[in-house]
């Protein structure tokens, strides 16, 4: 990818700033658009956050773009996909976002905006368990290859399991003890058996947790964003393009706070 001309970064520009009143603006989102699917599409791209870099690779980034709504600055909902994320020393399979109601606010600087937002994670259960240990250092915890999630003493893994399901209930997450078992016996527990609670910790920018399923070898979590919107002044968006362009590098650490 050649690096973008200061024409064409000129153009881009007008895209946030234009009145969005006319086939112009929408000419002029599209262009935006385009062009910054076409600089992380199928690429290995580095994200510098103010508390460490992301790197993933872009698999998808889709949206309907109506001719109507891009004359009123409005790109509707923006599905983005990754894949092979790492961060902090982790490793997650798989992420999708769905932006929803994406716009742009012109301004002083102009404004993105999206509400809400809805975020899936494939956590794979390598890293289940070493959370799960650090969380409860006497227990282990992983999901089979049959999905189904599993709970034993650290110490002592032969000595049996026990099988529970999760449900997430506002900030708690309740494990439901289902399944014992005991070499090769296994004991069904009863209905009425009590649930054990776990306080979630607070998460970033009023991300609340709405969902935990099981899946071979992966924990998917799912979660809501109410609200995303971040200032994007004629610099900063300069930066991002040409660094997308040059490095496959996105710096969000000076870009105005998601809120």
């Amino acid at each position: 990818m050649t690096r973008p001309t200061r024409r064409m970064l000129s153009s881009l520009w007008s895209a946030t700033t234009m009145v969005p009143v006319n086939s112009g603006a929408a000419a002029a989102y599209r262009t935006l658009f385009v062009t910054v699917r076409r600089l992380v599409l199928g690429r290995r791209v580095t994200v510098r956050l103010d508390d460490g870099d992301l790197t993933l690779t872009v698999t998808r980034v889709d949206s309907r773009l109506d001719v109507h709504g891009l004359s009123v600055g409005q790109l509707t909902d923006v599905r983005v996909e990754v894949s092979d994320i790492r961060w902090q020393g982790g490793v997650l399979n798989n992420a999708t976002l769905i932006l929803h109601n994406v716009h742009v606010r012109p301004g002083a600087p102009p404004l993105v905006v999206a509400a809400p937002v809805e975020v899936t994670l494939e956590v794979p259960a390598p890293m289940v368990d070493d959370m799960f240990g650090r969380a409860a250092p006497r227990l282990a915890g992983g999901v089979g290859e049959d999905g189904v999630a599993r709970i034993r003493f650290a110490r002592r893994p032969r000595l049996g399991h026990v099988e529970v399901d999760v449900s997430v209930d506002g900030s708690t997450l309740w494990l439901q003890a289902h399944t014992v078992a005991l070499g090769a016996r296994r004991w069904r527990l009863p209905a009425r058996t009590p649930a054990y609670p776990v306080r979630l910790p607070e998460l970033a920018h009023g991300l609340t947790l709405t969902g935990v399923e099981f899946a071979p070898q992966v924990v998917r979590v799912t979660g809501t964003l109410p609200q995303w919107r971040a200032e994007l002044d004629r610099k900063r968006l300069e930066d991002t393009v040409t660094g997308l362009s040059v490095g496959m590098v996105l710096n969000l650490t000076r870009l105005g706070r998601s809120r």
